[in-house]
């Protein structure tokens, strides 16, 4: 069970590494497991991170919080995102806690699943830089659509990123790709209040973009 979970879960997240039988059945021997239960923390903001992390089921909410206690939510993470690496890979404390938003099954990669991965898999090394270069072209449009954009353009960002990241593949009849994300997910995201994203998301359902559902979203593709 977990070599197929483990299979899956690396060819969802670098489709084009192959990863040999040997390989990983010695990386399936270094990997291991946690559970969370609703409410949890991982690791804490300016914690250490001793590896990093897939989500199998359930959901993880990376935030970060403010001195004065206040809240930002950076990403609901589900199956099968991985996350953690930056401050795994760098040696550098999180910059951001995670937290478990309801039971959650983990997959958990230390140093000598790391160490496997990046000297005996053929492409990790270049299919794992290729990933951190998309994460901070992500995290820099959405900084510099904070600073520059119009509501109406930081909702657009952060639909595309959503969409991006959780867009379930084939287009259903009506040509929508399923997107799991709740208004609530797509305000923090864009940084807006939820009122002024539910009034963008009835101008985007009026103008045909987009049809929506209970914490789901079906989007048009740009070129279609």
């Amino acid at each position: 069970m977990l070599l197929e979970s483990l299979s899956e879960l690396l060819h969802s997240n670098f489709p084009h590494v192959a990863l040999p039988a040997p390989e990983l059945a010695a990386l399936a021997k270094l990997v291991g497991t946690a559970r969370l239960a609703r409410g949890r923390s991982l690791f804490l903001q300016g914690q250490a991170a001793p590896a990093f992390y897939a989500v199998l089921s359930g959901e993880i909410e990376a935030r970060f919080c403010g001195l004065g206690g206040e809240v930002s939510v950076l990403e609901h993470v589900q199956p099968p995102r991985l996350f953690g690496l930056a401050a795994f890979a760098s040696g550098q404390p999180s910059s951001y806690e995670a937290v478990a938003r309801q039971p959650t099954a983990l997959l958990v990669f230390g140093p000598a699943a790391y160490e496997l991965l990046m000297d005996r898999v053929p492409g990790f090394a270049r299919a794992l830089l290729a990933e951190f270069a998309q994460r901070y072209d992500g995290t820099l449009r959405l900084l510099e659509a904070s600073r520059h954009r119009t509501a109406a353009e930081r909702f657009q960002l952060a639909l595309a990123q959503l969409t991006r990241e959780r867009g379930l593949g084939m287009l259903d009849a009506e040509g929508g790709v399923s997107v799991k994300a709740s208004q609530a997910e797509l305000a923090a995201l864009a940084n807006l209040s939820r009122q002024t994203v539910n009034q963008l998301l009835a101008q985007a359902v009026a103008r045909g973009e987009l049809r929506c559902g209970y914490r789901s979203l079906w989007v048009k593709p740009r070129s279609s």
